[in-house]
Order: C-alpha cells, then sequence, then structure tokens
C-alpha cells in the first residue's frame, strides 16, 4: 500500500497517523494524529522526519528537520514518543550532525545506545557542591575568575574579539586530564568549523573531544535542536561517572532560531521579539549541569553570546548572566588595545571559582585585583598631566607589568602553577624592579615547581626575580618634609659628573 517500507511498517502498527494540511517554511501543519504528546518524532511517507512542537485542539504543529520541503498532502505517523539520540564512547573524537551522522569522514557510527534529548535537569537531591579547580589555561582567567570543574560561566563579546579562541584553549588545556569536551556548534560557517576542527586535531585534542554540527545550510530545526542533542551526549559521560565541559557555540544563533519559530507559531511576542519562554528554553538547558552526588561527576557549561557593539544589556545577555555562575565580558576595546584574550577585567566574574583555590592562590588573586583597581585608578590621574606621587608611578608601573604578564597569545598554554609563579614574580616587584617578562615566562615553564609544593615557593620567586631583573631597583623617593636628606655625593662620583656637564 506504502512504497516506504518503514513508514508502512509504522502504520501496521497502528500508531497515530494524519494528513498534511498545511506548510509554512519549515512549520508543517497536521491534522488526524490523535493523541501525541510534545517533542514526539513524526515520520513522513516520503521519508523525511519532523517534532511536535505544540498539540492543538484540531491540529499538530510540527517542525521539518530536513531541508527538504513538505508537501500538502503527505502522510505523516509518530515514529516515537520522544526524539532520541545515539550516545555512547563510539561517539568520542568524531563530527557528527544533529542527526548523528557523521562528517569526518571515518566512516559509519553505529549507536548501542540512545537518550531523550529533551530531558530534566537533576534536582538539589541528587547535586553536590562543586569544589575542584578546572584550569583554563589561560593566565588571565585562572589569575582573577578561577572556574571549578561542573560550573556554568557564560563567554560574551563582540564579533571576531577571541571568544571561540578562548573556548579552544580551555578544550587544549584539559588534555591528560581524564575529561572529555562536547563543542556544540550552532548555524556555523564551514570555515569556522574546519578552523575548530583542524586545531583540535594538530594539537592531538580532537580524540578527547565530540563536535555537534549545525551548519548555516542545515534546517533552523537543526540549529534548534543542536544545544539540546549536545547536552544528551555529555549526559551519557556524565552519569557514567566521567567529567567533562559542554560548550555551546553560540546560544545567540539558537536564539534567533528559538525565536524564529515562536513568531511562525504566533507567540505573543516581548522584548527584542523574543518569546516569553526564552529564558525557559536556556535555563533548563543550562541546568543540565554541576556536580552528580551519586558518582561525583562534574559537567561544566560554557554558553557563547554575541554582544554587538558590546551591549551587555541586551535581553539575552542579561538572561544568560542571570542563570550563569559568572560571566568573562570579551570587550572590542580591550582587544584594540592588544591584551589577549581580550578579557574585560572590571565586568567579568566568577562566582564559585574561588572554592577551588587554596590560601596562597586566593591571597595572590586578592592581591590582583587590588593593584590592577590601583593602576587603572594611576592611569586616568596620569592623562590630566600633573606629577603624579611616586607610589602613583609604583601602580602605574606594575599594573602595566601585570597585564603585559597575562598577554596570551591563542595557541599557547599556561598550567596553574607556571601562572603562580609569573605572576608572583610579577607582583614581587611592586612597581619598583624592571623585569623581561618574556624571558620570565620562558623560565617559569622550565622551573616552576609542582602547584603541591608550598616549601619554598617564596624562594623560588625570588631567585626567579633576581634572574629576570633588568633594572636595578628603583631609588627611593626624594626626602621630604621630615627625612633625612641624602648624604652628599663623595669627590670621586661628583667628577664624572661635573665633566659629563660640560
Amino acid at each position: 500500500m506504502f512504497d516506504n517500507p518503514i513508514f508502512a511498517k509504522l502504520v501496521a502498527e497502528g500508531r497515530p497517523s494524519g494528513e498534511v494540511i498545511g506548510v509554512d517554511r519549515f512549520l508543517v501543519t497536521i491534522n488526524g494524529m490523535g493523541e501525541i504528546g510534545v517533542n514526539a518524532l513524526v515520520y513522513f511517507s516520503n521519508g523525511h522526519t519532523g517534532l511536535v512542537r505544540e498539540v492543538r485542539e484540531d491540529v499538530v504543529m510540527v517542525l521539518n528537520i530536513t531541508q527538504e520541503s513538505i508537501p500538502l498532502g503527505t502522510l505523516a505517523v509518530i515514529q516515537a514518543d520522544e526524539i532520541v539520540t545515539g550516545v555512547g564512547d563510539k561517539l568520542m573524537g568524531r563530527v557528527i550532525t544533529v542527526l548523528g551522522q557523521p562528517l569526518d569522514g571515518k566512516g559509519p557510527l553505529t549507536y548501542e545506545k540512545t537518550r531523550p534529548v529533551f530531558t530534566t535537569a537533576p534536582g538539589i537531591i541528587e547535586r553536590q557542591a562543586v569544589s575542584d579547580a578546572l584550569t583554563t589555561g589561560v593566565s588571565i582567567t585562572d589569575q582573577l575568575f578561577p572556574l571549578v570543574k561542573g560550573q556554568r560561566i557564560a563567554v560574551l563579546g563582540d564579533n571576531k574579539v577571541g571568544k571561540t579562541a578562548f573556548t579552544t584553549q580551555l578544550t587544549l588545556a584539559q588534555k591528560g586530564f581524564d575529561r572529555f569536551v562536547i563543542h556544540v556548534l550552532i548555524s556555523k560557517r564551514k570555515s569556522d568549523v574546519d578552523h575548530l576542527i583542524n586545531k583540535l586535531t594538530a594539537e592531538g585534542a580532537l580524540d578527547y573531544c565530540v563536535i555537534v554540527v549545525a551548519s548555516v545550510f542545515d534546517s533552523l530545526t537543526q540549529s534548534y535542536l543542536a544545544p539540546y542533542i549536545g547536552a544528551a551526549i555529555a549526559e551519557e559521560f556524565w552519569h557514567g561517572g566521567k567529567d567533562g565541559i559542554i560548550v555551546y557555540d553560540d546560544l545567540t544563533n539558537h536564539a534567533k532560531v528559538y525565536r524564529e519559530i515562536s513568531l511562525l507559531l504566533k507567540v505573543t511576542p516581548g522584548r527584542a521579539s523574543y518569546p516569553g519562554d526564552m529564558f525557559y528554553a536556556h535555563s533548563s538547558l543550562l541546568e543540565r549541569a554541576g556536580r552528580l552526588a551519586s558518582n561525583g561527576a562534574t559537567l561544566g557549561a560554557i554558553p557563547v553570546v554575541l554582544t554587538p557593539n558590546n551591549d551587555i544589556t541586551a535581553k539575552l545577555s542579561t538572561d544568560i548572566m542571570s542563570i550563569t555562575d559568572g560571566q568573562l565580558i570579551l570587550d572590542s576595546e580591550v582587544f584594540r588595545q592588544g591584551i589577549r584574550p581580550a578579557i574585560n577585567v572590571g565586568l567579568s566574574v566568577s562566582r564559585v571559582g574561588g572554592v577551588g583555590q587554596n590560601k596562597r592562590q586566593k591571597a595572590l588573586t586578592g592581591a590582583l585585583f587590588k593593584k590592577l583597581a590601583a593602576y587603572r585608578q594611576a592611569d586616568e590621574f596620569s592623562h590630566f598631566g600633573s606629577e603624579l606621587a611616586i607610589e602613583s608611578k609604583y601602580d602605574l608601573e606594575l599594573g602595566k607589568k601585570i597585564y603585559e604578564a597575562l598577554k596570551q597569545p591563542p595557541d599557547v598554554i599556561y598550567v596553574a602553577n607556571v601562572q603562580d609563579l609569573i605572576m608572583g614574580v610579577v607582583m614581587k616587584t611592586e612597581g619598583k624592579i624592571s623585569i623581561n617578562i618574556d624571558q620570565l615566562k620562558r623560565r617559569a615553564l622550565e622551573i616552576a615547581p609542582p602547584l603541591t609544593d608550598e616549601s619554598d615557593w617564596e624562594g623560588t620567586i625570588g631567585s626567579l626575580l633576581a634572574e629576570v631583573t633588568v633594572q636595578a631597583p628603583t631609588p627611593p623617593p626624594p626626602p621630604g618634609p621630615g627625612r633625612q636628606p641624602a648624604p652628599a655625593p663623595n669627590a670621586a662620583t661628583a667628577a664624572p659628573a661635573a665633566k659629563d656637564a660640560k
């Protein structure tokens, strides 16, 4: 009766079926489906699939998952009560589409297990407090905004300021830690996808990654499903006892797709034309992360958000920042100043990262923030052209050295003990000693002691400071009221000065 054997089998099983009576771009209207639930999977007689988005009194609104249009009069049948995705260890090191098809040319994938795409996040009883440090390999993050395993941290910034470069650095830093990383690329160009894959492959990092790709040429429904597919894949590893991270790059594209779907469904638009449940769509996604009480495994979530013209007050930006446990703001103005990564220190924050630091690291982070605040104040005063106090000059010099030490190219990774040693030496100068930052970074990589060895940390800092010093300590300030004048120079030192004066 039916040319499609799969469709014929589903109908023969007595599953609810209906007929397509309306098509509006990727939104398909079907009548006669009977009892059906949201997020059920629909199979069309022409072999395409759809996702039930809304159930009305007499019709069902279905999202076409494929790019091909569905003709009017096409028959449809329920294939599954909920949409699922293939999961398991065989996905590790692979690049796949939202539908689970391989894109890397490594052969077909066979899934031994599936998992629902839309699931409820673990409840509070099923969770455990996060506590273990997560090294990103990026000095400015690990020193000023430390992260912990299982934390949700948003990465916001304008176009071309290094958001993907930062998440790539973080991925590379997980090498050797027995962690997995899921990258979900939403509505991305092929060049962007290839760049990430080539970078991870060259660094040997693809082996512990799964890349889920929804390109700009795929259907909008696939872009909508992409983050939930990635979350389901990550949850399988997470509930299996593995630590990991999932990167959503980016949720701005996802929000645009969700808005378009809602507008086609005639949902009343709200702020910036987003539907009223836009916040729920992302909060329910990002809550699928944290630390499980059952096995202690952690899953961190890193949503990437585009902020045109550095506007972090927009609807989507404020939503994501209110959901996550902190945010890293990448600023185009900071980028133009040559600072990489271009993180705005004043606007970024990590709300729980400090619990993963030891006593020395907490003290160093606090001192860095204090000195950077003093640097910004001294820098503002310096623009007035007036003579700065000697302490302000020291603050200005130290702040410059701190930022120089925090600069880091995208292809460089620093482990935690190397970062601590570099910043410890810089802070030891107090702005009074000139040092060679490039030499400091090279030597720190060679001699950094284990992070757990606190016995002679100060001694190591002192010896390294002496090694990289390029100028003697700055002379003390001239005597002021109540101070003893410096001794007069002797004849041996005065004579050359007099000769030079002539």
